[in-house]
């Protein structure tokens, strides 16, 4: 088998189905896919369906906690659980650069298989685009997703006193490909959070009717998906200093930086509002599981606030906008 992707790889010929076959099939194979066919043919349940799609292209392709393949299924996996549903079947596509090598094609594609068999979900459905070198940085890969919604999800409006839970630490993710771009020698435990979320959706089960909104904190990072919800429902909330949890390293990196990791990206937490009093419950089931072990109930909604604030662990209070100007591009 080659080495390096060439063009005659995208010409749809033999060294195409080779590619096709010895990368993708290999990882991917399921009943589905390997019906050769132009589109996937599946059997749906009853109930109501997600449906999203996104395009990944993150530098570098290769980082501590992940790689390109495992955050686009990541991706997809945590917007369907943002809907409230379990994955059923992903599709993707790749555009590939001539001169890729072959071998870090076949690790992302074994990174997207383990987290599709994590989760349950099947790739039934891709696509190959070969490209002249210097059109696109190594790989690009868009992924989409089917999931089934959970029968007790139904989003609705947020109210004064509903509980805002966050399921871990922040800005990891961005943080380690800032780092790991750039090269800025700083050393430290630094590892992307990259991690699909689809286990809160079974975890909670019945209680899944005391969420009102999930929202995952990814461009933009918890403060713009905080503002986002807060234009969008018409209402403010507080959010307590004390309560976001940040690794110390991570923090280190931002006073040095003089950054906020308040707009850095996660990949594996999850915003939710659950009804008034139904926080701690919440918490408690999501704290069993290993990538919400330091989930806690951050801030309510109040109609006293218009917008999102912080009350610091000094006691004052400020206002957090939604993100401007990004700090950061291509962490996803």
């Amino acid at each position: 088998m080659d080495q390096k992707i060439t063009l005659r790889h995208g010409d749809g010929g033999l060294h195409t189905n080779r590619l096709i076959r010895d990368i993708f099939y290999k990882h991917f194979k399921n009943e589905i896919l390997s019906g050769y066919q132009d589109s996937a043919i599946f059997t749906m349940e009853k109930g109501r369906l997600a449906f999203t799609t996104d395009s990944f292209v993150v530098k570098p392709i290769f980082f501590p906690g992940g790689d390109i393949g495992k955050l686009a299924v990541c991706g997809t996996v945590n917007d369907l659980a943002a809907a409230g549903a379990l994955p059923l079947y992903i599709s993707t596509g790749f555009v590939i650069e001539e001169g890729f090598e072959i071998e870090k094609l076949d690790a992302i594609a074994a990174s997207m298989s383990r987290v599709c068999k994590l989760v349950g979900a099947k790739i039934v459905a891709g696509d190959t685009k070969v490209v002249e070198k210097g059109l696109v940085d190594g790989v690009y890969i868009n992924t989409s997703g089917i999931g089934r919604v959970h029968e007790h999800f139904h989003p609705r409006p947020i109210s004064s006193g509903d509980e805002i839970i966050l399921t871990g630490s922040l800005a990891e993710h961005g943080t380690t490909i800032l780092l790991k771009r750039y090269a800025l020698g700083l050393k430290g435990d630094f590892i992307s959070d990259c991690n699909p979320l689809s286990q809160i959706i079974t975890a909670l089960g019945d209680s899944m009717k005391h969420i009102k909104l999930m929202r995952d904190p990814t461009r933009g990072g918890v403060a713009t998906a905080l503002c986002e919800i807060s234009e969008s429902h018409h209402i403010g909330a507080i959010i307590e200093e004390d309560k976001l949890q940040i690794r110390p390293a991570v923090n280190s990196v931002h006073e040095i930086l003089g950054t906020d990791p308040l707009y850095f990206a996660s990949e594996g937490r999850m915003i939710l509002v659950a009804k008034k009093g139904y926080g701690i419950e919440i918490v408690n089931i999501l704290k069993r599981l290993e990538n919400c072990c330091n989930c806690d109930v951050i801030g309510v909604f109040n109609n006293t606030y218009n917008k999102i604030c912080i009350r610091t662990s000094l006691g004052g209070e400020r206002i957090v906008s939604m993100l401007e100007n990004q700090m950061i591009s291509r962490i996803c």
